[in-house]
């Protein structure tokens, strides 16, 4: 089949040079869309997964943090922090909501936290609800709130009035 197509190819370029001259550019007008097919490799490259932001221990930070991708907190945040996956630090304390896919609290968390996974270590300090699909909870971690499991936490809006209706129902 190869030797079929470079025959097919040479073919008309070599067969009728006055006639297959409007031919030849034709063919390498189709030689201009692989040079076009260059742009889609870039486009593979922003699946990198880029480094996870740091706040670092003497940053303080009044207002919401916002991210798609991963954020470590190492100092103060005084308002809510959305990212995929956030790690509060040992040092770090959140004074607000916690939204994150995959969350882990080392430090101090003043607020409501909702999450697809939450881990508490050893270290954690959490004063507030959590909401989430899978949780863990360390031996040494200090938690005052409630605890709930829903399958989907991250739309905390829409799960608040759907929970509140039952209570209604039954009351």
């Amino acid at each position: 089949m190869f030797s079929k197509s470079k025959i097919n190819e040479p073919g008309p370029k070599a067969g009728g040079q006055d006639s297959n001259t409007t031919t030849a550019p034709a063919a390498d007008k189709p030689a201009i869309p692989p040079k076009a097919s260059n742009p889609p490799v870039p486009s593979s490259t922003p699946k990198a997964k880029p480094p996870a932001s740091t706040l670092s221990s003497d940053i303080v930070i009044k207002g919401d943090v916002k991210s798609t991708g991963d954020i470590i907190v190492e100092g103060t945040v005084e308002g809510d922090i959305r990212a995929h996956q956030l790690t509060v630090g040992e040092g770090a304390t959140v004074r607000g909501e916690v939204v994150g896919d995959d969350v882990v609290i080392n430090g101090r968390i003043i607020g409501r936290l909702r999450g697809l996974k939450v881990r508490l270590t050893a270290t954690a300090r959490v004063e507030g609800d959590i909401i989430h699909k899978t949780i863990a909870i360390e031996s040494g971690a200090h938690f005052e709130g409630s605890v709930q499991r829903q399958d989907d936490p991250l739309s905390g809006g829409s799960k608040k009035i759907k929970t509140a209706s039952p209570a209604a129902e039954k009351a």
